[in-house]
């Protein structure tokens, strides 16, 4: 079996998207990639998902980036370009993803990480861009989205050398969020993601929208485009529900 992708839905308005390829570390085929994408938009336009929770089968990685021996099997430089990105279809999903990753978490394996919103790692995490070893830059993001999370220096370091950092050394530059043992972090991961699913999706989504343009955008820019989400959130009407859930002294049921 070359590997599957597979979509898993809950009645808690979480989904995950688990790719199962253990035996190789769960490297991603360009019809593994299809499905990532495919995935992602269905997620992106089913009304009862509300944050998404990305992980990898089996215990020893989470991801270790695009199969080397798949690179080889493009006809030639055109279906390349053209070819599906994996990371991208995450990075631009419009609801919350949330990432459980341990072990191996490589290339664009981890550019998928960086692609999600929140990263909880266990303590087996070992993360990298081996890319430059290899004879290449990454085409997933990470050039453009570590400088933005650890800063320039940082991001030249690992993107240069392509050395490896560990689980407390990844959360102390800021790769990752959350740090737990291997055996909690997958739930801890999946109880993050149940809190955002609680929450009315027009909120978590303009949420998401406001602080991306904050990573794009001029500050007059991306304060302005805040103000027009608040707007967009008060013209839902969700706010209510809310406002009723505070004065009676209970949790707030978002029912959209």
């Amino acid at each position: 079996m070359d590997g599957e992708v597979h979509l898993l839905k809950g009645a808690d308005g979480v989904a995950e998207l688990v790719i199962d390829r253990p035996a190789k570390h769960n490297a991603v085929t360009p019809a593994m990639a299809a499905a990532i994408a495919a995935h992602a938009r269905a997620v992106d336009a089913d009304g009862d998902v509300r944050c998404l929770l990305l992980r990898g089968a089996g215990d020893r990685a989470f991801c270790s980036g695009t199969d080397l021996n798949a690179l080889a099997a493009y006809p030639d430089l055109w279906a390349f370009r053209n070819r599906v990105e994996y990371s991208t279809a995450i990075r631009d999903m419009r609801k919350p993803v949330v990432v459980a990753m341990k072990g191996w978490a490589l290339g664009g394996g981890f550019e998928m990480a960086l692609a999600a919103d929140i990263r909880v790692a266990g303590r087996s995490l070992k993360a990298g861009f081996p890319e430059v070893t290899r004879g290449w830059v990454g085409g997933g993001g990470a050039s453009q989205m570590l400088p933005r999370l650890i800063g320039y220096g940082q991001a030249m370091r690992l993107l240069l050398t392509g050395e490896n950092v560990a689980a407390e050394e990844a959360r102390a530059l800021g790769m990752v969020e959350i740090v737990a043992e291997d055996a909690e972090h997958e739930e801890l991961a999946r109880g993050i993601a149940r809190r955002i699913a609680s929450f009315s999706p027009v909120a978590t989504q303009s949420v998401k929208a406001s602080v991306r343009m904050a990573l794009a955008a001029p500050l007059p820019a991306g304060l302005a485009y805040e103000n027009e989400m608040n707007v967009l959130c008060f013209a839902a009407g969700d706010h209510m529900e809310g406002i009723r859930a505070f004065a009676e002294k209970r949790d707030a049921a978002f029912k959209r």
